[in-house]
């Protein structure tokens, strides 16, 4: 099933709403919502958004600078990270247990926002809103996405219990 978005006031338009209509409607204010970006669901499969900081030290969100996070991974926050295929949202970041490398890319799709996921059985991120399809390196595999996600640097410490991830 093939999803496309329009714009609010193409959908507005679609419905037959003449132009004094439209200008009611938008002088009112509606509260009418494009559903292509900013949504903070990114994880429809096995990851999670974690949205608690236990465990967490750092900066894990790109608007407040760069990156720079240390992820506990004997908090059961973080655990699930030690089994490949698994993988989570930290703020800006989606870090995943790619075939037991982990790897840290922004969790942005660079086509339109939305966000993307890890797919394990095809070891890839994935943008469910335009079906763009991004290597573990961040490479665009599939478009409609022309450029890169960018990716992080993920070290694991030498017990694998600490993560530390930097730009």
């Amino acid at each position: 099933m093939k999803q496309t978005t329009m714009k609010r006031g193409q959908f507005l338009r679609e419905l037959g709403l003449s132009g004094s209509a439209l200008m009611a409607f938008y002088c009112m204010g509606t509260t009418l919502t494009a559903c292509s970006t900013g949504s903070d669901d990114p994880t429809p499969g096995t990851g999670t958004n974690t949205g608690t900081t236990s465990g967490l030290t750092g900066n894990a969100d790109l608007s407040k600078g760069a990156i720079s996070f240390t992820l506990d991974l004997t908090n059961s926050n973080y655990s699930k990270l030690k089994t490949i295929g698994e993988y989570l949202i930290v703020g800006t970041v989606i870090v995943a247990n790619a075939k037991g490398t982990i790897v840290a890319l922004t969790k942005v799709c660079t086509h339109e926002g939305s966000p993307v996921q890890y797919r394990s059985a095809q070891n890839d991120f994935y943008c469910n809103n335009h079906f763009s399809e991004y290597s573990t390196t961040g490479a665009v595999e599939v478009g409609p996405a022309t450029k890169a996600l960018t990716t992080y640097t993920a070290k694991l410490s030498t017990d694998g219990n600490i993560l530390t991830v930097t730009a």
